[in-house]
């Protein structure tokens, strides 16, 4: 039958997630790294995934396809939810335990003198506005939020001696973008540091810092890390 159903662009699709929680029939999953309709019987055409987009990676197109499946989407769900992901297929919600040995468990007598390497309030990127003083001069940590209860050592690994700017694409619903973008525009930042985690939803973080570069026509020294679901650093 012809009727409307998504099309994903696999080329700008950057792999957030976003749209895989936004379709509430399960119709999308993450596969290889991308956004990809898993059955066009579970599709219904309305298109909720596309305003969650921040690629404009989806449209709704009008073709052969075959029809929705409202009994079929129905089973589906209740698969998903007997497993150990949620509906949406993103692997950040994948349910896992992890092992600590001896030595990590008792990191707390070791390290009493810790102190706290945050430097200014606040550090939700939302909250933060673009000309507050610290920014001028300042070198960038834009961190995903998990990321500082996955790494142990965050604060003197990445956050000493920069300012940190923390938040979440996915829980935010938000591109950061253009807010990132006004903050290079109207300060001299040194450099920029993103912390994401392995997930994909993580790499909406990632495209926004890319972004706001484009946006704001600065090209400041950036890099990357991304750190494991149990702690440790994958990429720098």
């Amino acid at each position: 039958m012809i009727r409307k159903i998504v099309k994903i662009d696999r080329e700008k699709c950057n792999g957030c997630g976003l749209c895989i929680d936004a379709c509430h029939e399960g119709a999308l999953q993450l596969v290889d790294g991308k956004a990809e309709l898993v059955s066009e019987s579970y599709c219904d055409g309305l298109g909720d995934c596309l305003p969650v987009c921040p690629t404009g990676a989806i449209i709704i197109e009008e073709r052969e396809a075959e029809p929705f499946d409202e009994e079929a989407v129905k089973k589906n769900m209740e698969k998903e939810e007997s497993q150990n992901t949620l509906a949406c297929g993103c692997p950040g919600t994948r349910i896992q335990s992890m092992a600590r040995n001896a030595s990590q468990t008792n990191q707390k007598q070791v390290q009493t003198n810790v102190e706290s390497q945050l430097r200014q309030w606040p550090c939700q990127i939302k909250l933060v506005p673009v000309n507050a003083p610290y920014l001028n001069n300042a070198h960038l940590l834009v961190a995903a939020d998990c990321t500082a209860y996955a790494y142990a050592n965050i604060h003197q690994d990445f956050m000493r001696n920069k300012i940190t700017l923390i938040g979440c694409p996915k829980l935010d619903n938000t591109d950061y973008s253009n807010k990132l973008a006004e903050i290079l525009r109207h300060n001299e930042i040194k450099s920029i540091t993103v912390v994401k985690m392995e997930v994909p939803c993580c790499n909406g973080l990632l495209y926004a810092v890319r972004n706001a570069l484009i946006l704001s026509g600065k090209m400041i020294p950036w890099n990357v890390v991304t750190i494991s679901v149990d702690g440790r650093v994958l990429e720098e």
